[in-house]
């Protein structure tokens, strides 16, 4: 070994101290980036499948379950060990021996909290159905009329929705779909809209209005169409949203919103369920895929090359195509009502926390 003079050994050995204990100070600033994004991006993927596998169970009669990511603590630790030995054998002022040892340990052990979704205010979020309010608002958001009432309604002002409500399959009514197309026509051309009104005896009331000024021929034209499928009467060009199954009186549009449970059990109406199981009656039949709907879960016994959420359930695997851009958005919008159901305070047992070791 080359011979080193004892000064140099000592300031290598100062270096490497230095060195360890910058990199100690800078690990959590640095892991804030990496770790926001990747957990979030976990969290989302596995969302995506928890509501996607819960849809597929739902076609099969199954009990879905839910089970939230309530917190997560990431922990990290760095240990660094720095021993610096000499053995010195001068000959003419300079050392002859000289050694160096180290350690280095790196931890990351996050503590994950699952928390189970239960509770009798959860479930009658479930099952109760969606303020007509909230779903119009959604339109004002910018949604399209077609997709977001083809999903969240049962029918407007009794004009029925296609359904798959206790397994009895219906297709909708002609004149609903026309109805949702001449709308998405309306609300593109900026002539449909949704304002809260507030009313001496029932409060705050959501009123649906159709422009009268400044519209062309054809948008005039195609509201007047709307206005005889959908049976509204009266002059006003507003109309108040109700709750209602039924068809409502003058200047009120009666809709029959859906429970989250009536909108999964519809999604999973679409589902490609293999043959099988329909012939043995594990899964519950459905009114089968069309064109039109636009919605599409496939199945298959191999996993998907290309999958925007894949969950894998009684020997298949069940998914959405990366480029189906409406089923993504199906999901998407299955997975947003969830946030804005009233489910209350979440039961706080039992806890599940699992430390990543």
């Amino acid at each position: 070994m080359p011979e080193l003079p004892a000064r140099r050994i000592f300031l290598i050995a100062a270096a490497f101290l230095v060195v360890a204990l910058t990199g100690c100070a800078s690990i959590g600033p640095k892991s804030v980036v990496a770790d926001r994004f990747d957990y979030s991006e976990s969290i989302a993927d596995s969302w995506k499948r928890q509501t996607l596998l819960n849809i597929v169970k739902m076609r099969y009669a199954d009990l879905p379950v839910f089970v939230d990511v309530s917190s997560i603590v990431a922990g990290y630790s760095l240990e660094t060990d720095l021993n610096a030995g000499v053995n010195l054998t001068f000959h003419n002022g300079k050392a002859n021996t000289g050694n160096f040892s180290g350690s280095s340990k790196y931890t990351d052990r996050p503590t994950i909290t699952y928390m189970p979704m239960t509770g009798e205010k959860f479930l009658r979020g479930l099952i109760t159905p969606i303020d007509p309010k909230t779903i119009f608002s959604m339109l004002q958001s910018g949604y399209a009329a077609d997709f977001i009432l083809g999903m969240t309604v049962d029918s407007l002002n009794g004009v029925r929705n296609r359904s798959a409500a206790a397994g009895l399959p219906r297709e909708a009514d002609p004149e609903f779909q026309r109805a949702l197309v001449l709308l998405h026509d309306v609300q593109a051309a900026g002539d449909l809209g949704m304002r809260v009104e507030d009313d001496k005896t029932r409060g705050q009331t959501a009123v649906l209005f159709f422009r009268r000024d400044d519209i062309s021929p054809d948008i005039a034209a195609k509201m007047a169409e709307i206005r005889t499928l959908l049976k509204l009467t009266g002059d006003e060009p507003k109309f108040s949203l109700i709750y209602s199954p039924v068809r409502a009186p003058d200047n009120q549009l009666a809709v029959n919103s859906r429970s989250m449970l009536q909108i999964m059990m519809a999604f999973g109406s679409y589902i490609d369920v293999p043959a099988e199981h329909v012939a043995d009656h594990s899964a519950l039949p459905g009114v089968g895929v069309t064109d039109e709907s636009g919605v599409h879960i496939l199945s298959g016994k191999e996993p998907p090359a290309s999958a925007y959420a894949s969950v894998r359930y009684r020997g298949y695997w069940f998914w959405i195509d990366e480029g189906d851009l409406r089923s993504k958005r199906a999901l998407s919008a299955v997975m947003f009502f969830f946030t804005l159901i009233d489910t209350g305070n979440v039961e706080r047992a039992p806890v599940i926390t699992i430390p990543a070791q």
